[in-house]
């Protein structure tokens, strides 16, 4: 018996990945959280805001002699004010954490796109945007309970998924050349692994896992394109010479593996 779903994904590079969807229990427990989060940043706000709004309402009446509407203002910027941190909240931490939240990160689960690669703030804003009609009379659950893929509104309208990380690494079954290991020494110095995600990692290892049976064509431009991201994802400002796309995706591969192990 399988506890929880599995979906494949094929990215840009025609690499398909499997992940392990996240479940209806660890999403609420997720959503617990941050809503506890949440909460507390709400009463700051309104605490603050009312000491604020108090001070201004009591400055008008002393000048004007009445309120003259001002209190329906105060009012009003309140509740945008509260509405904009609802979805605040979690635009900012899921663009700033790759689709995270704290709720998210304290229980290992992520929201990626449909097609494997990390949200943007366009698909973050939409799902939060969405968020309090899948809130409204549990639609979302009802959604994510029925679905295979587990998507509630804000998932099918953002073109997302939430899925579990990956704990483990699995051990390459394809050879690594003396100079792809002596590349992966030098990495850790000169770009900064921690902003490759574990599936980032996964698609490098598919690659060079399925390389051998693609084409030449086929494989020069996978590789030499998912060799661009990976360079841009590490924020390595050059390449070494005469490093192909290849070896430097090995040295990638073997640096993630090892640092991981650490």
């Amino acid at each position: 018996m399988r506890f929880f779903n599995r979906i494949i994904l094929q990215t840009p590079e025609s690499v398909e990945l499997e992940f392990t969807l996240a479940g209806i229990g660890n999403r609420a427990f997720a959503l617990l959280i941050d809503y506890t989060c949440l909460g507390g940043f709400l009463i700051a706000f309104l605490v603050v805001w009312l000491f604020v709004s108090k001070q201004v309402l009591d400055l008008v009446v002393q000048i004007t002699g009445s309120a003259n509407g001002v209190d329906l203002w105060l009012t009003a910027i309140t509740i945008l004010g509260g509405f904009v941190i609802y979805v605040g909240y979690f635009v900012f931490f899921e663009s700033l954490w790759r689709g995270q939240t704290p709720g998210k990160r304290y229980t290992k689960i992520r929201v990626i796109r449909d097609d494997g690669r990390p949200i943007g703030l366009a698909q973050a804003t939409l799902r939060a945007l969405l968020r309090p009609f899948d809130d409204t009379l549990f639609l979302g659950v009802f959604l994510i309970a029925l679905g295979r893929q587990e998507k509630r509104l804000g998932d099918w309208a953002a073109g997302t998924v939430v899925i579990q990380e990956e704990q483990t690494i699995a051990a390459a079954t394809f050879p690594i050349s003396p100079a792809a290991e002596a590349l992966a020494a030098q990495l850790p110095e000169i770009a900064d692994l921690s902003h490759l995600l574990p599936d980032d990692f996964a698609v490098i290892r598919d690659y060079l896992q399925r390389r051998g049976a693609m084409s030449s064509k086929a494989q020069s431009e996978v590789n030499l394109q998912l060799a661009r991201q990976v360079k841009e994802i590490i924020l390595l400002e050059k390449v070494p010479s005469n490093t192909t796309p290849d070896l430097f995706l090995e040295a990638v591969y073997l640096a993630y593996q090892q640092q991981s192990t650490k």
